[in-house]
């Protein structure tokens, strides 16, 4: 059977705050995944979705609104999802006019996904859609936790390196406070390390190869 079709394709979700910047680094952070899953044929569709629902969130709800984006496999489709927690202020379909810089988000995702809409839950909105990706419905998505407990460690790294900042180690970390967080505790490793007599660039080459051979295992 096609090892494409039947991978492993693990849901997964970010929390962020909606400003502007973060959008860059969330289209890239989907390529990554989208990468690994090996659908090259939706990727620029699928970012394009992520950067008009966010966009929505940042034009219509406010600036730094803690945002979640949650990507998975719905069948054969790939599912975007953007939580925020504003239920009050809904997208709807309105053709923008010429030279207009706004309302053009939902218009988009309408015109190049498959499906979109709303959910209204209790403590949060989440507005969705869904991209074909020609992929069998049959095929099962098995759910490997890989990356379980990464938030908990960044952000509780991230307390321990700045404690005097309100609410490190309790807010949503940004993609760039994750990032920085993720440097500071490869940096500490290594400088571990070598207090210990290993060679870093040793060590992180052994942990590169290890990281490709588990990805390899897992797109089995």
């Amino acid at each position: 059977m096609n090892c494409i079709v039947c991978m492993s394709r693990k849901p997964w979700d970010l929390p962020f705050l909606a400003v502007p910047q973060e959008v860059a680094a969330l289209r890239r952070v989907l390529r990554l995944h989208l990468e690994v899953w090996r659908l090259p044929e939706v990727t620029d569709v699928a970012q394009l979705c992520v950067s008009e629902l966010v966009s929505n969130v940042i034009n219509h709800v406010g600036l730094e609104t803690p945002t979640t984006l949650a990507v998975s496999m719905s069948g054969s489709y790939l599912r975007i999802e953007v939580h925020d927690p504003d239920s009050r202020a809904l997208p709807t379909l309105v053709q923008a006019g010429l030279g207009s810089e706004s309302g053009r988000g939902v218009v988009l995702v309408d015109a190049v996904a498959d499906r979109w809409g709303v959910e209204l839950r209790a403590d949060r909105k989440v507005t969705w859609c869904e991209l074909d990706t020609g992929l069998p419905s049959v095929c099962v998505h098995t759910v490997r936790p890989l990356t379980t407990g990464v938030d908990e460690l960044l952000n509780g790294y991230r307390a321990k390196k700045v404690p005097n900042v309100i609410g490190a180690g309790s807010d949503p970390l940004t993609l760039a406070a994750a990032e920085e967080a993720a440097i500071d505790i490869i940096a500490d490793l290594l400088r571990w390390m070598q207090a210990h007599g290993r060679n870093a660039d040793d060590v992180l080459d052994r942990a590169q190869t290890h990281f490709e051979a588990e990805a390899e295992r897992f797109n089995r």
